[in-house]
């Protein structure tokens, strides 16, 4: 019964905090309008998920969440430095190829998208076969460096959390 009425709790949780965040205002009303919204977007939906992704770990999903948002605020320092002060002739772009060993899509939407929020780094490319991503760089003066870090700090976590 409860799993007919919240077919997708997180999802659930997140319309209600989005909600809250676009009205920006917090009233009862407000509040409340997000939460029948929240109970009945997932269950209009639910049909259209059949296979949805089991989540393992609520604690990894935050501690995921946080690295994320440390490494956009490190991007970001590092960007603006790239952009203020090297030259267009010190500054080394690159195309890399990250082998995956993530093997559902969601989860390979999740890096993918999570690569493309750090500034400086744009994924642009899955493999048909799911086994690669190709992202785009600002500036890699190592890109084997790039590809392990992606790979220990993000991939490794999603692993974790989705399969």
């Amino acid at each position: 019964m409860l799993r007919k009425l919240l077919p997708h709790p997180f999802l659930t949780l997140t319309l209600i905090v989005v909600w809250q965040m676009l009205v920006n205002k917090l009233t009862l009303g407000n509040l409340l309008l997000g939460t029948i919204l929240a109970l009945i977007i997932p269950v209009i939906t639910s049909p259209y998920w059949p296979n949805r992704p089991k989540l393992r770990s609520a604690p990894r999903i935050v501690e995921y969440v946080l690295v994320v948002l440390w490494d956009i605020c490190v991007a970001n320092v590092q960007v603006a430095y790239v952009i203020l002060f090297k030259t267009n002739a010190n500054t080394k772009p690159a195309w890399i190829s990250i082998p995956l060993e993530l093997r559902t899509p969601e989860a390979i939407t999740v890096l993918a998208g999570t690569i493309t929020m750090t500034p400086g780094t744009v994924s642009s490319d899955v493999a048909a076969d799911g086994r690669s991503l190709l992202v785009h760089c600002l500036d890699a003066p190592d890109p084997d460096a790039v590809r392990d870090e992606i790979k220990a700090r993000y991939e490794a976590r999603l692993k974790e959390i989705f399969e």
